[in-house]
């Protein structure tokens, strides 16, 4: 299990998203988060050397971009087949449209988009958290794991709500556990505050 421990994954995510306005604020603005990233990702330099592939007459570069598109779609795949390949060609789709994107763009216009969009879904996800969530955003505790696990949660919350399970009893089980680390969280600020 460990690093593919889809109930864990969940659940830590989870507990820092449990309020609905904060999960919709993040249904909403996760997935940008990652498509801009990816934009500004396309001015890295290649990463592998191939003959130009075009997509709707624009490059699409084997780069850094290209890397983290395969990373997370990998993790999501070994997190639960069926969501994961979902969540792999989304991360897939991301990328070559983000490149097309950036191509049609240039640097000079494409990172003022990017660092506009960053702040707007950022602002938002920020609000989220101390407005409705009452809870500093999961990256505090791990950033690697709040990145990496975010447009996942969200493409998983979606599919539940279409009735979606990766396996019999999933819901039940990581929801137990969103309300054991939630309870958690309380008593350590309950002792704090004394």
């Amino acid at each position: 299990m460990g690093l593919f421990d889809l109930e864990k994954h969940f659940a830590f995510y989870g507990s820092y998203h449990h309020n609905s306005v904060n999960i919709f604020i993040h249904t909403l603005f996760v997935w940008p988060i990652f498509f801009t990233a990816l934009i500004l990702c396309y001015f890295t330099p290649p990463l592998i050397s191939f003959s130009k592939i075009l997509f709707l007459g624009h490059p699409l570069i084997f780069n850094f971009g290209f890397l983290l598109t395969v990373v997370y779609g990998l993790f999501y795949i070994g997190l639960d087949f069926r969501a994961g390949v979902l969540g792999a060609i989304m991360c897939f789709g991301c990328w070559v449209f983000a490149s097309v994107f950036a191509s049609i763009l240039g640097f000079s216009l494409a990172w003022k988009v990017v660092l506009a969009a960053q702040i707007i879904c950022w602002t938002a996800q920020f609000i989220g958290h101390g407005v409705f969530e009452k809870r500093a955003p999961a990256l505090f505790d791990n950033l690697v794991q709040a990145f990496l696990m975010a447009p996942f949660f969200v493409l998983l919350e979606i599919l539940m709500l279409l009735h979606y399970e990766p396996y019999p009893g999933f819901h039940k089980a990581v929801e137990a556990r969103i309300e054991a680390l939630i309870q958690e969280w309380k008593d350590k600020n309950k002792k704090k505050t004394f």
